[in-house]
């Protein structure tokens, strides 16, 4: 081979190397995971009471899609744009920054040869659902995003339930307390959370020192915080719907409805009315005025977006109904998910 051959050769292999070496550096940065600030919340407390079927971040909505047997989808919060993210059930969604987070469970729904045998656990995956990757192989009921770590309820046949947190990175995984702490409530650095053995009072977790405290000595179930206040059910009067005010102290009743479930949005309280003759699904603004039926029925899993109030009849996965968040009631289906579900296969 010439001189000028044997440099060609040179040059080619030197540009690979440097190929080589560009691939490698980017699949490294690729899977460098990209942290949050403390103050990251995953969802709203009230969209992860009711399954955490819906989360919105960053001008996109991911959810649950009933139509397509729970698979992970995202859309806009006007629903264009739909994109199916990934071929499993999933509920307890979370977003926040470069990342979605979910419980997923094969049992409940899956495609392709990897659904042979169940997967589920706690996952972590891109935006746009490349990258999965599993934080915790376990059965997994509640669970929220506090900064850069996800807490909890871990659940096995041995130990039961327990509250755990795993850090977004997967480098860090430990018990937090054998106290069942619902994580739904969270804010800047606290988890605000009811009792559930000796009492019903309002406890919070400080998740800086993981060190529990008591707030106030009521009897509550299923606490929300929004701007100052905890919206709660109020265990001792029939489930009625409550709000305490963290600073004042003072506590407001907003109806005298026992609700089976509700949701806090920005504007408006939606509840499922209990009722053994006329059940519904009801709203009010966050005083507890205005209030209104929104559909007559017996009514479960209330999720919210910014443009939309998401729910089902109970028993049911379809189909599912949907209302504007803010405007006046107009209750439709979800066609747009419904939609996309039938052009996706």
């Amino acid at each position: 081979m010439s001189k000028k051959g044997n440099i060609k050769v040179i040059l080619f292999l030197v540009l690979l190397l440097m190929a080589m070496a560009v691939f490698a550096i980017v699949n490294i940065i690729s899977k460098r995971v990209h942290f949050n600030d403390e103050s990251a919340i995953g969802n709203t407390a009230g969209n992860i009471n009711n399954k955490g079927l819906f989360a919105e971040s960053d001008g996109r909505v991911y959810f649950s899609n009933p139509y397509d047997r729970g698979f992970l989808y995202s859309m806009n919060p006007d629903e264009s744009d739909m994109k199916k993210l990934a071929n499993s059930h999933v509920q307890n969604i979370l977003a926040y920054g470069d990342y979605v987070y979910y419980y997923l469970d094969t049992a409940d729904g899956g495609t392709g040869l990897g659904y042979v045998v169940r997967t589920f656990g706690l996952y972590r995956s891109n935006k746009n659902g490349s990258n999965a990757v599993c934080l915790d192989r376990t059965a997994c009921t509640a669970m929220q995003l506090v900064g850069n770590y996800i807490y909890y309820q871990r659940y096995n046949n041995v130990d039961f339930t327990k509250t755990y947190k795993v850090k977004i990175d997967k480098t860090e995984n430990e018990k937090v307390s054998d106290v069942i702490i619902n994580p739904a409530a969270a804010d800047y650095g606290r988890i605000y959370f009811n009792g559930t053995e000796k009492d019903h009072y309002l406890y919070a977790l400080d998740t800086h020192q993981d060190k529990i405290f008591t707030v106030y000595q009521g009897d509550l179930w299923y606490p929300q915080y929004s701007n100052g206040y905890i919206y709660y059910m109020d265990v001792s009067e029939d489930y009625r719907i409550c709000r305490y005010s963290l600073s004042g102290n003072t506590v407001e009743i907003l109806t005298t409805d026992r609700a089976d479930m509700f949701n806090v949005s920005d504007n408006y309280i939606y509840y499922t009315k209990s009722d053994p003759v006329e059940p519904c699904l009801r709203r009010m603004r966050l005083d507890g005025s205005g209030n209104e039926m929104v559909a007559p029925g017996l009514y479960c899993d209330i999720n919210l977006t910014s443009q939309y109030a998401y729910f089902r009849q109970f028993g049911t996965e379809t189909p599912m109904y949907k209302t504007p968040v803010n405007g006046p009631v107009s209750v439709s289906t979800f066609t747009a998910a419904e939609e996309a579900a039938v052009n996706s296969k």
